[in-house]
């Protein structure tokens, strides 16, 4: 199955790729997307090119898009009724329904699968998943209302990588490395990561 991956790193999209590919039982080889800058504002505004030049130009069958909540609300089923513009994958599915209401059938061609997955509060949280038990997300929604949180995204990255500040290779290095891990166990990371992770493989498994 042809799947493109789309998110805010090189990093994340080579974690990303084996853990769809444990949902799906599958490899999950590359899809070339060539852009040029990264991050939930350039992932929102490329995301109606990128669904069009997939479905009119390539062969490629479905879309997965993963992104932060950084400090943004955190997606519940409740937005399954009613969307919530400041949850960023609300946002997503509205832009993936919006363009997708606009693509001309093109012969025989089915409609591009899609999933979306919001990491709380970063990826990284996911990379943590089963070696800290004080990185879930119900943590993280219950730091949005304290003032002495458990973790931060800061010192998430300084568990990950060593480092506040690390290279590319660094992060895809230890981003693979944990989806290795990460994917013996996804239930455990659908289990703490439930409106997040738990909306991707929903999602995923849906198609």
């Amino acid at each position: 199955m042809n799947v493109a991956v789309l998110s805010e790193s090189t990093a994340d999209e080579a974690a990303i790729r084996i853990l769809l590919g444990g949902i799906l039982g599958v490899g999950v080889p590359p899809v070339h997307l060539n852009l040029r800058s990264r991050g939930w504002p350039s992932v929102l505004q490329v995301l109606p090119s990128v669904l069009k030049h997939l479905y009119y130009r390539t062969d490629t069958q479905a879309l997965v898009l993963v992104v932060d909540s950084n400090s943004s609300p955190i997606h519940t089923v409740s937005h399954d009724n009613q969307v919530d513009q400041d949850c960023r994958l609300c946002r997503l599915r509205q832009v993936i329904s919006q363009t997708q209401n606009y693509l001309r059938q093109r012969g025989d061609r089915l409609p591009l699968k899609t999933a979306v997955g919001l990491a709380v509060p970063s990826i990284e949280a996911w990379y943590r998943c089963g070696l800290d038990g004080r990185v879930t997300e119900a943590a993280w929604i219950s730091r949005m209302q304290s003032t002495s949180p458990p973790y931060s995204k800061i010192s998430l990255k300084r568990d990950v990588y060593g480092t506040e500040r690390p290279s590319l290779l660094l992060e895809e290095a230890r981003a693979v490395e944990e989806a290795n891990r990460l994917v013996n166990n996804l239930t455990l990371l659908e289990n703490l990561f439930s409106n997040g992770f738990g909306a991707l493989a929903r999602d995923v498994r849906d198609w």
